[in-house]
């Protein structure tokens, strides 16, 4: 699929009248977190704060990180994790996991922070009525990374996934490390056999093998399905993803279990085949109550490349050995894995297959249910936020225009979220003037006007435009 390379940015879309109008928080590339309005108007910004994910409270407060350790030693660690007030000033902070000593920097203490962390209060990070995260106390569940060697997954050195919860002092309360529950993760024995020998080795250090790669994490939170006698989904217990392997899955904080869990294959049960592979998922999460479809999970199915598994023609090797070149955001019963809802290129209105990628992020993306019944995208890897109803109109449209640099050359928002108004304080209600799309038909850059109607001239013979297998075709003339 070719990529224009001049387009709008900014919000292009605004029905206010349909959208959960507020502010949308994301990371402004390497600037800093960034707050807009609904028509695009950047209110804050705090720069150099970066975000993985940034993170609103209550009052206008912000999470984010002070830094990354450089790639060429580690895989997206972040120096600390910090929650700022309005003007940039620490509030709290946690980057006592582990002292390291990276060439050119004096021996420090790292968070190795990555991907996500929640504050209690809130089990997913973003608006909930009645759910509003602890601004001035309470436990943070973080997602943090840690050298591990386990020669039952691989003789190669392992990055792991290590969850975390802390108290306000930044002590460490609680913690789970996958590589230690590799036996319930349901890899077969053609999957273990790709872990033995590349375990998605990463060129940081020495190399190592980033084998899971989790990118969200969260509580499971109040619902139904525990209000209904099922422990698996009690709420204090945590439910993850695995980008690598193609698992989501739920862990008893009680007892450390794996006790629900879909993937890394889906061909165990008609219902799994039913629902289809999720690949290189990112953002899965339980709804909270008090919103639209609470109990139900709800991730950003990226598609792309991920797994490990028998060797095919996309993947000689075994190693990310499912492929699919669109994305799909689902929301799914966790007990039936019925598809509740779903947002795919299908219902983006594009024509299937042929433009199916026009829907499509490989990596990071989110998506998050607003009050109304909306759901909030992150189409990450364009750049692309946009809010749409419960039938599938598209209500509001965000393009980034900050561009990174590097290998990195690119418009990426990791994870955007919404937030009330009420939540900021510090500046007045907007006003909500609906933003109408332009009509691609007839708009140009300057001096790229389109021909004037008197210029327009009439080919004798043309006989009808028909439609033929989904393309348009010109029939040919009459005979004369």
């Amino acid at each position: 699929m070719g990529y224009p390379t001049v387009f709008p940015t900014g919000v292009t879309l605004y029905l206010p009248d349909r959208a959960w109008s507020g502010y949308t928080l994301l990371q402004a590339a390497e600037v800093g977190a960034l707050l807009i309005d609904p028509l695009g108007r950047e209110v804050q910004l705090w720069k150099g704060l970066q975000g993985f994910p940034n993170k609103l409270l209550p009052g206008g407060q912000v999470f984010g990180s002070r830094g990354q350790r450089a790639p060429q030693v580690a895989v997206q660690d972040q120096i600390d994790l910090v929650q700022v007030d309005w003007d940039g000033a620490v509030v709290w902070k946690f980057d006592h996991l582990e002292e390291v000593s990276d060439p050119g920097q004096p021996r420090r203490w790292v968070a190795r922070q990555h991907h996500d962390f929640q504050r209690e209060g809130n089990p997913v990070g973003y608006y909930v009525p009645g759910q509003d995260p602890l601004v001035e106390s309470g436990k943070t569940l973080i997602l943090v990374h840690q050298d591990v060697s386990n020669r039952a997954i691989s003789d190669k050195q392992l990055l792991d996934d290590r969850i975390i919860e802390v108290d306000w002092n930044g002590d460490i309360v609680w913690s789970w490390s996958p590589n230690e529950h590799f036996e319930e993760l349901g890899f077969d024995e053609a999957a273990k056999s790709v872990l033995r020998h590349d375990p998605n080795i990463r060129p940081a250090g020495e190399g190592i093998g980033d084998w899971l790669h989790i990118n969200s994490v969260s509580w499971v939170g109040p619902n139904k399905w525990y209000d209904d006698g099922d422990e698996r989904f009690h709420p204090d217990n945590i439910i993850w993803d695995a980008r690598e392997a193609n698992i989501i899955a739920i862990t008893s904080r009680s007892t450390g279990k794996i006790v629900w869990k879909i993937g890394p294959r889906y061909d165990g049960s008609e219902a799994e085949i039913q629902l289809g592979w999720i690949i290189g998922q990112h953002h899965a999460h339980i709804i909270p109550k008090e919103l639209p479809g609470a109990g139900n999970l709800l991730v950003f199915d990226n598609g792309g490349w991920a797994g490990y598994g028998q060797p095919n023609p996309g993947s000689p090797s075994g190693k990310l050995n499912a492929l699919r070149d669109y994305s799909r955001v689902l929301e799914i019963d966790p007990i039936t894995l019925r598809i509740v809802w779903q947002y795919t290129p299908k219902e983006a209105g594009f024509v299937q297959p042929l433009d199916a990628s026009r829907f499509y992020s490989p990596f990071i993306s989110s998506a998050q249910r607003l009050p109304n019944g909306n759901t909030l995208i992150t189409e990450g890897s364009d750049g692309r936020v946009i809010e749409v109803t419960d039938d599938h109109q598209l209500v509001w449209e965000y393009i980034s225009p900050y561009w990174g640099s590097g290998h990195l050359s690119l418009n990426l928002v990791y994870r955007a979220y919404r937030y009330p108004y009420s939540w900021v304080p510090q500046l007045p209600k907007p006003v909500e003037t609906p933003i109408i799309p332009l009509d691609k038909t007839t708009f140009r850059v300057p001096g790229a006007s389109p021909i004037g109607r008197d210029r327009v001239t009439e080919v004798a013979g043309v006989q009808s435009i028909r439609e033929d297998n989904d393309f348009c075709l010109i029939t040919e003339p009459r005979n004369s």
